[in-house]
Protein backbone atom coordinates (compact mmCIF):
# COMPACT_ATOMS: atom_id res chain seq x y z
CA UNK A 1 0.00 0.00 0.00
CA UNK A 2 1.28 3.59 -0.99
CA UNK A 3 1.62 5.75 1.96
CA UNK A 4 -0.48 9.07 2.57
CA UNK A 5 1.26 11.93 1.65
CA UNK A 6 1.09 14.23 4.27
CA UNK A 7 0.94 17.94 3.86
CA UNK A 8 1.41 21.23 5.79
CA UNK A 9 -0.60 23.95 4.77
CA UNK A 10 1.10 27.83 5.19
CA UNK A 11 -0.64 30.98 4.23
CA UNK A 12 -1.53 33.85 5.84
CA UNK A 13 -5.08 33.64 4.57
CA UNK A 14 -7.51 31.42 6.04
CA UNK A 15 -9.24 31.40 2.82
CA UNK A 16 -6.79 29.95 0.58
CA UNK A 17 -5.96 27.38 3.63
CA UNK A 18 -9.26 26.64 3.28
CA UNK A 19 -9.51 26.38 -0.53
CA UNK A 20 -6.06 24.21 -0.58
CA UNK A 21 -7.58 21.58 2.44
CA UNK A 22 -10.79 21.41 0.50
CA UNK A 23 -8.91 20.51 -2.26
CA UNK A 24 -6.75 17.81 -1.55
CA UNK A 25 -9.28 16.55 0.93
CA UNK A 26 -10.86 15.21 -2.09
CA UNK A 27 -7.39 13.12 -3.03
CA UNK A 28 -6.67 9.71 -1.91
CA UNK A 29 -3.35 9.47 -0.83
CA UNK A 30 -2.72 13.24 0.55
CA UNK A 31 -3.19 14.15 3.98
CA UNK A 32 -3.53 17.65 5.37
CA UNK A 33 -1.75 17.20 9.12
CA UNK A 34 -2.12 21.09 10.19
CA UNK A 35 -1.66 25.01 9.04
CA UNK A 36 0.35 27.12 9.85
CA UNK A 37 -0.38 31.58 8.84
CA UNK A 38 3.11 32.42 8.83
CA UNK A 39 6.79 31.16 8.32
CA UNK A 40 7.88 30.94 12.15
CA UNK A 41 4.65 29.14 12.86
CA UNK A 42 5.35 26.80 9.50
CA UNK A 43 8.98 26.04 11.02
CA UNK A 44 7.37 24.98 14.52
CA UNK A 45 4.53 22.66 12.84
CA UNK A 46 7.12 21.22 10.74
CA UNK A 47 9.20 20.01 13.66
CA UNK A 48 6.20 19.10 15.46
CA UNK A 49 4.66 17.30 12.51
CA UNK A 50 6.99 16.14 10.62
CA UNK A 51 4.99 17.13 6.84
CA UNK A 52 6.51 15.01 3.93
CA UNK A 53 5.64 18.63 2.11
CA UNK A 54 4.98 21.77 3.14
CA UNK A 55 2.73 24.15 0.73
CA UNK A 56 4.20 27.60 1.79
CA UNK A 57 3.36 30.78 0.39
CA UNK A 58 5.97 33.64 -0.29
CA UNK A 59 4.97 37.12 1.05
CA UNK A 60 3.85 36.28 4.57
CA UNK A 61 4.07 38.74 8.02
CA UNK A 62 6.82 38.38 10.53
CA UNK A 63 8.83 35.57 8.73
CA UNK A 64 8.32 35.17 4.57
CA UNK A 65 7.78 32.05 2.94
CA UNK A 66 11.51 31.94 1.30
CA UNK A 67 13.12 32.50 4.91
CA UNK A 68 11.05 29.89 6.34
CA UNK A 69 11.93 27.13 3.18
CA UNK A 70 15.55 27.94 4.12
CA UNK A 71 15.04 26.97 8.32
CA UNK A 72 12.86 24.29 7.39
CA UNK A 73 15.25 22.53 4.58
CA UNK A 74 17.88 23.04 6.76
CA UNK A 75 16.89 21.13 9.89
CA UNK A 76 14.41 19.29 8.24
CA UNK A 77 16.58 17.57 4.94
CA UNK A 78 13.73 14.86 3.98
CA UNK A 79 10.73 17.58 3.95
CA UNK A 80 9.78 18.94 0.50
CA UNK A 81 8.45 22.66 -0.33
CA UNK A 82 6.63 23.77 -3.03
CA UNK A 83 6.56 27.83 -2.83
CA UNK A 84 3.04 29.11 -3.77
CA UNK A 85 2.71 33.03 -4.48
CA UNK A 86 0.15 35.04 -6.73
CA UNK A 87 2.99 36.58 -8.24
CA UNK A 88 4.45 35.95 -11.21
CA UNK A 89 8.09 37.29 -10.89
CA UNK A 90 11.18 35.36 -11.12
CA UNK A 91 13.59 37.23 -8.09
CA UNK A 92 10.32 34.87 -6.06
CA UNK A 93 10.88 31.94 -7.82
CA UNK A 94 14.70 31.53 -8.00
CA UNK A 95 15.21 32.46 -4.10
CA UNK A 96 13.10 29.86 -3.20
CA UNK A 97 14.58 27.72 -5.16
CA UNK A 98 18.19 28.44 -4.08
CA UNK A 99 16.78 27.99 -0.27
CA UNK A 100 15.67 25.05 -0.90
CA UNK A 101 12.46 24.67 -2.22
CA UNK A 102 11.63 21.86 -4.10
CA UNK A 103 9.02 23.84 -6.26
CA UNK A 104 7.70 26.99 -7.14
CA UNK A 105 3.37 27.47 -8.66
CA UNK A 106 0.97 29.98 -8.85
CA UNK A 107 -1.69 30.03 -5.99
CA UNK A 108 -4.42 30.17 -9.27
CA UNK A 109 -2.67 26.73 -10.09
CA UNK A 110 -5.55 23.79 -11.33
CA UNK A 111 -6.22 21.56 -8.96
CA UNK A 112 -5.03 18.53 -10.66
CA UNK A 113 -1.95 20.83 -11.36
CA UNK A 114 -1.16 20.95 -7.66
CA UNK A 115 -2.19 17.51 -6.08
CA UNK A 116 0.77 16.25 -9.68
CA UNK A 117 3.25 18.82 -8.15
CA UNK A 118 2.47 17.18 -4.65
CA UNK A 119 3.06 14.10 -5.78
CA UNK A 120 6.01 14.83 -7.88
CA UNK A 121 8.36 16.27 -4.88
CA UNK A 122 7.12 13.58 -3.10
CA UNK A 123 8.44 10.87 -5.41
CA UNK A 124 12.03 13.39 -5.73
CA UNK A 125 10.95 15.14 -9.10
CA UNK A 126 10.51 19.08 -9.13
CA UNK A 127 7.39 20.82 -9.73
CA UNK A 128 8.97 24.08 -11.39
CA UNK A 129 7.05 25.16 -14.88
CA UNK A 130 9.13 24.89 -17.74
CA UNK A 131 9.09 28.71 -17.86
CA UNK A 132 11.22 29.24 -14.77
CA UNK A 133 13.63 26.65 -15.51
CA UNK A 134 14.31 28.21 -18.29
CA UNK A 135 14.56 31.42 -16.85
CA UNK A 136 16.48 29.87 -14.12
CA UNK A 137 19.38 28.94 -16.68
CA UNK A 138 19.09 31.92 -18.44
CA UNK A 139 19.96 33.83 -15.44
CA UNK A 140 23.29 32.03 -14.52
CA UNK A 141 23.82 31.66 -18.15
CA UNK A 142 24.01 35.47 -18.31
CA UNK A 143 26.16 35.17 -14.89
CA UNK A 144 28.40 32.74 -15.58
CA UNK A 145 30.79 32.79 -18.86
CA UNK A 146 31.49 28.83 -19.49
CA UNK A 147 33.33 27.28 -22.27
CA UNK A 148 32.06 24.07 -23.77
CA UNK A 149 28.74 22.42 -23.54
CA UNK A 150 26.93 20.16 -20.40
CA UNK A 151 30.02 17.71 -19.67
CA UNK A 152 32.79 19.37 -21.11
CA UNK A 153 34.72 21.78 -19.72
CA UNK A 154 33.91 22.24 -16.44
CA UNK A 155 35.17 24.63 -13.93
CA UNK A 156 37.69 22.95 -12.16
CA UNK A 157 38.18 25.58 -9.52
CA UNK A 158 35.81 23.65 -6.30
CA UNK A 159 32.41 25.42 -7.00
CA UNK A 160 30.10 24.42 -4.76
CA UNK A 161 26.27 23.68 -5.27
CA UNK A 162 23.78 25.33 -2.52
CA UNK A 163 23.11 23.78 0.49
CA UNK A 164 25.29 20.45 1.51
CA UNK A 165 26.40 19.99 -2.16
CA UNK A 166 29.54 18.83 -3.45
CA UNK A 167 32.49 20.38 -1.88
CA UNK A 168 35.14 18.35 -4.11
CA UNK A 169 36.09 20.52 -7.47
CA UNK A 170 33.51 19.84 -10.09
CA UNK A 171 35.60 17.58 -12.22
CA UNK A 172 36.43 15.42 -9.25
CA UNK A 173 32.87 15.08 -8.43
CA UNK A 174 31.97 14.20 -12.59
CA UNK A 175 34.61 11.57 -12.47
CA UNK A 176 32.48 9.92 -9.52
CA UNK A 177 29.38 9.83 -12.36
CA UNK A 178 29.34 6.73 -14.82
CA UNK A 179 29.46 7.92 -18.52
CA UNK A 180 25.57 6.74 -18.41
CA UNK A 181 25.26 9.08 -15.12
CA UNK A 182 26.81 11.89 -16.58
CA UNK A 183 24.26 12.16 -19.60
CA UNK A 184 21.54 11.90 -17.26
CA UNK A 185 23.42 14.97 -15.10
CA UNK A 186 23.39 16.24 -18.60
CA UNK A 187 19.63 16.26 -19.25
CA UNK A 188 18.45 17.57 -15.92
CA UNK A 189 20.53 19.97 -16.16
CA UNK A 190 18.18 21.33 -18.93
CA UNK A 191 14.94 20.80 -16.57
CA UNK A 192 14.02 17.36 -18.36
CA UNK A 193 11.30 15.54 -16.54
CA UNK A 194 12.57 11.16 -16.31
CA UNK A 195 10.37 10.59 -19.05
CA UNK A 196 11.43 13.13 -21.24
CA UNK A 197 15.05 11.63 -20.43
CA UNK A 198 13.77 8.11 -21.18
CA UNK A 199 12.49 9.48 -24.53
CA UNK A 200 16.14 10.89 -25.30
CA UNK A 201 18.39 7.84 -24.20
CA UNK A 202 16.06 5.23 -25.27
CA UNK A 203 15.78 3.71 -21.91
CA UNK A 204 12.67 2.94 -19.21
CA UNK A 205 11.60 5.39 -17.34
CA UNK A 206 12.28 3.42 -13.82
CA UNK A 207 15.93 3.17 -14.96
CA UNK A 208 16.15 6.63 -15.21
CA UNK A 209 14.81 6.90 -11.87
CA UNK A 210 17.52 4.67 -10.56
CA UNK A 211 20.16 6.85 -12.27
CA UNK A 212 18.61 10.15 -10.85
CA UNK A 213 19.02 8.61 -7.84
CA UNK A 214 22.69 7.55 -8.31
CA UNK A 215 23.39 11.12 -9.79
CA UNK A 216 22.02 13.03 -6.45
CA UNK A 217 23.80 10.50 -4.00
CA UNK A 218 27.01 10.66 -5.72
CA UNK A 219 27.07 14.78 -5.73
CA UNK A 220 25.42 15.27 -2.14
CA UNK A 221 22.33 17.05 -3.73
CA UNK A 222 18.88 16.85 -2.41
CA UNK A 223 16.70 17.13 -5.65
CA UNK A 224 16.74 17.91 -9.31
CA UNK A 225 16.65 21.83 -8.55
CA UNK A 226 19.72 21.36 -6.95
CA UNK A 227 21.36 19.67 -10.10
CA UNK A 228 20.56 22.66 -12.35
CA UNK A 229 21.91 25.33 -9.90
CA UNK A 230 24.97 23.26 -9.44
CA UNK A 231 25.31 22.48 -13.27
CA UNK A 232 25.33 26.30 -13.81
CA UNK A 233 26.93 27.75 -10.88
CA UNK A 234 30.06 24.95 -11.79
CA UNK A 235 30.46 25.81 -15.20
CA UNK A 236 29.24 22.36 -16.62
CA UNK A 237 26.59 23.95 -18.94
CA UNK A 238 26.91 26.08 -21.36
CA UNK A 239 24.93 28.76 -22.10
CA UNK A 240 23.39 27.89 -25.42
CA UNK A 241 21.74 24.53 -23.40
CA UNK A 242 19.42 26.79 -21.37
CA UNK A 243 17.63 26.79 -24.91
CA UNK A 244 15.05 24.18 -23.12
Amino acid sequence: MTAVIRVLLVDDQPMMRLGFAMVLAAEEGIEVVGEAADGRAAVTQVAALSPDVILMDVRMPTVDGIEATRSIVEAHPAAKVILLTTFDRDEYAFAGLRAGASGFLLKDVRPAELVAAIRAVQAGDAAVSPRVTRRMLEMFAARLPVEGGVGGGPDTSGGEAPGDGPKLSAAENMAALSPKEREVFGLLALGLTNGEIADRLFVAEATVKTHVGAVLKKLGLRDRVQVVIYAYQSGLAAPGEANI
